[in-house]
């Protein structure tokens, strides 16, 4: 086994778990996006309740939650060990660093793009899997659908969600392909597929979430 702590602890290693953690997660987004994005059918949230209700007893999903919530914590711990060791072989910036030579800014800013996806999963998670999961205040006449149109009336909260969004955003866009490429699965016939497959996914799923709260906000559904 202690060649296998020292692979993971290699910097390919912490590479590897950062890729298989992200398309795990890439993944669990496309299910929770799908799901959220029932809010549209402006049915008064009647889809959006049935699925949330499924999703908080069935004993599977329940079970994938915990799953989830590792991943989560794993992919976090290894971004920032991933960034430390960055730090590390060089304390000392270049004098002149022409970043955008060589790759896109938020390819240089995933560490800043995930802190402050924490910082808005934090807020996400109390609004919502809180509510849902540790408290009594769930009930058939006050549903998760009636608790996102009491949130989302703050403008403040809105505009943190919809910043959280557009992190959201970039932050796949990097990532997306950076998992890919990370797996060995590039080749210079499917790379500008990924890549583009990529794009729209991180777009179409950014905007979708952040278009939720705007929804609530200007009383677009019901």
């Amino acid at each position: 086994m202690a060649w296998l702590a020292k692979s993971l602890n290699s910097s390919l290693g912490k590479k590897l778990i950062m890729a298989i953690t992200g398309l795990f997660l890439i993944s669990f987004l496309l299910v929770h996006c799908g799901l959220n994005a029932t809010i549209f059918l402006n049915d008064g949230g009647a889809a959006f309740n049935e699925g949330a209700e499924f999703m908080a007893h069935n004993p599977i999903i329940r079970t994938m939650e915990i799953v989830l919530f590792g991943g989560l914590l794993l992919h976090i711990f290894d971004g920032l060990r991933l960034w430390l060791a960055n730090k590390k072989k060089r304390p000392v910036a270049y004098a002149v660093v022409d970043g955008a030579a060589n790759s896109k800014w938020y390819s240089r800013s995933m560490g800043l793009l995930g802190t402050l996806l924490l910082i808005f999963l934090i807020v996400h998670l109390r609004h919502f899997w809180y509510f849902s999961r540790l408290t009594n205040d769930l009930t058939e006449t006050h549903t998760l659908y009636n608790e996102m149109q009491i949130v989302f009336q703050s403008p403040i909260v809105v505009l943190i969600y919809v910043l959280g969004c557009i992190s959201l955003g970039y932050h796949l866009l990097h990532g997306f392909q950076s998992a890919f490429q990370t797996m060995g699965w590039n080749h210079p016939k499917y790379t500008p597929t990924i890549k583009t497959i990529g794009a729209i996914y991180s777009i179409i799923i950014a905007a979708l979430f952040a278009a939720m709260p705007i929804a609530f906000y200007f009383n677009l559904i019901q």
